[in-house]
């Protein structure tokens, strides 16, 4: 069974949160949106719940989003909010994928507080792509012995990782090409141990905007996922299905303006 997303997890404490948050509908009717989590501040433009839902509070596909009105996919929001001092510090002292976990924390409080979000988990059958070894072989290299640290670093079509199993391999790459790929993808390698890899794409909207750009201003689109996990890794996406943990919104409501 395939995990869940990162979840706010039970304690005496009250849970972090941010500390103000304006939040204004959007009517502009513009198709571009864009949000920014730097340094304690968030900051988006023509954002809606499930895109929140998806990409800052719990990191999982669409296809994960269960229930709820029509409107968390169209209704489009301002949102500026920012953490406290002391949440901002506590966050800069941390690695990526532990703040990482904080970030979901405060958009999960934004969301309950502000939207009055209720959700539960359940497992069902979905769509997803499985992570094998390619006819030929995987080209995976053994993360080095007596060097124990971990850590990835990605963006624009690029993944670098260090001392990553292929459960987390899996997961990661579930989290960059939610965009492109909307399936979880789920690790059937049957892979044991830690490695050290780097690989290259061309994400599917950047290969579009190529493809609608002059001849002139044209850029060598480069490998899909697909070819580039196969000729630099060894390791192929198949299209299969899997029992995933998936997100069932049972009650959301407009928010308030202040």
């Amino acid at each position: 069974m395939v995990a869940p997303g990162p979840q706010v997890q039970p304690s005496s404490t009250p849970p972090l949160a941010f500390e103000v948050a304006a939040i204004k509908p959007n009517k502009s009717g513009s198709s571009s949106s864009h949000s920014n989590m730097n340094d304690g501040r968030y900051s988006a433009t023509n954002v809606t719940v499930k895109r929140i839902l998806q990409y800052q509070a719990f990191d999982i596909t669409a296809e994960q989003i269960e229930g709820g009105p029509a409107w968390l996919g169209t209704d489009h929001f301002d949102i500026e909010a920012k953490v406290d001092d002391a949440t901002r510090e506590k966050m800069s002292k941390l690695n990526r994928e532990e703040r990482s976990q904080l970030y979901h924390q405060v958009f999960q409080q934004l969301l309950a507080s502000r939207f009055k979000l209720v959700v539960h988990w359940e497992t069902r059958q979905l769509p997803v792509y499985a992570l094998v070894i390619a006819k030929n072989g995987s080209r995976l290299e053994r993360a080095k012995k007596g060097d124990g640290g971990t850590g990835t670093s990605s963006g624009d079509g690029k993944l670098t990782a260090k001392g990553i199993t292929m459960d987390r391999l899996a997961q990661t790459l579930t989290g960059l090409l939610s965009g492109e790929l909307d399936r979880m993808i789920v690790d059937q390698t049957g892979i044991a141990g830690a490695y050290d890899l780097a690989f290259a794409w061309s994400p599917a909207n950047r290969s579009a905007a190529i493809a609608d750009a002059s001849t002139d201003n044209a850029m060598p689109t480069g490998p899909s996922i697909f070819t580039a996990l196969q000729e630099q890794l060894g390791l192929k996406l198949i299209s299969a299905k899997a029992s995933v943990q998936t997100l069932v919104v049972d009650q959301v409501e407009q928010p308030s303006e202040n």
